[in-house]
């Protein structure tokens, strides 16, 4: 699914207010969730390990990270959808087709194009929040304006700079920005251990201590400023009165709502 293949033609009415929830009917679906999370994590911590590498970009940093993760991306949409996920998206934006599984193709894709080019575009944050409950998990791809949280780690990027600096500052301005990507880069390490410890490995974990779970997250960059953000989230555990035998897109959830009164104050999530 990499971003170099061109850009979905898409538009951000199919997030308004949406999220993809996907039944765990059993340990083999458990498995296959967990091993998306792990991918997740692994994706933090690869960005984690560029950006404490001073011969590494931020933006390359960011790249990685990006193709990492959009494994999980992938693998979810064949799954759901089937190896032609791509033109079944399309042919619900145009029209073509108006069905669930439609939908859901065109949702991930339409997150997943804006989430790789959100390091490229200043004052947006890309927002996803996971929340695992005992027989589904959802999904919930949001942006919102601005460049962080008032929680939000940030470090400088001194390859996206426009100063002019002189040669006897430069020195110091890059020695705080490889320093700054350093505590990012721990932030990220520990963000990727939170992921782990909220979906904890099925064949491993009693049922009760995996049957609820959930993480937000944010990015976003002004300028040479770029910011990351991870929190653990509370699962409502009254959201659905029943199991489903299928994924489906249902609304954002109070999840949603409650992480955007606490961590977005100062921003205007666009679904």
């Amino acid at each position: 699914m990499s971003g170099r293949q061109g850009r979905f033609n898409g538009d951000t009415e199919v997030l308004h207010q949406r999220a993809v929830r996907v039944p765990l009917p059993d340990l083999e679906a458990e498995r296959l969730f967990h091993e998306n999370m792990l991918t997740i994590a692994a994706a933090l911590e690869r960005k984690a390990d560029l950006l404490a590498d001073p011969e590494v970009t931020v933006l390359d940093a960011y790249e990685a990270q990006f193709d990492h993760a959009a494994e999980s991306f992938e693998r979810r949409l064949r799954r759901i959808v089937g190896d032609d996920y791509k033109a079944v998206a399309r042919a619900y934006h145009r029209g073509d087709r108006d069905d669930r599984i439609g939908a859901i193709a065109a949702y991930y894709l339409e997150g997943a194009w804006r989430a790789q080019q959100q390091a490229t575009i200043t004052d947006m944050l890309y927002v996803p929040l996971v929340i695992r409950y005992p027989d589904s998990f959802t999904v919930n791809i949001r942006f919102a304006s601005g460049h962080k949280t008032a929680e939000a780690i940030r470090y400088e990027s001194p390859e996206h700079s426009t100063d002019d600096l002189d040669e006897e500052y430069a020195e110091t301005y890059y020695d705080e920005s490889y320093y700054s990507q350093r505590r990012a880069a721990t932030y990220l390490e520990a963000g990727a251990e939170i992921i782990r410890e909220e979906f904890p490995d099925p064949d491993e974990t009693a049922r009760e201590e995996r049957e609820y779970g959930g993480f937000v997250s944010a990015s976003g960059r002004r300028g040479s400023v770029f910011s990351a953000m991870i929190e653990r989230v509370e699962p409502d555990p009254d959201r659905f009165e029943g199991p489903i035998d299928e994924p489906t897109l249902v609304e954002a959830g109070p999840e949603a709502r409650r992480t955007e009164r606490e961590y977005f104050r100062e921003s205007e999530v666009v679904h």
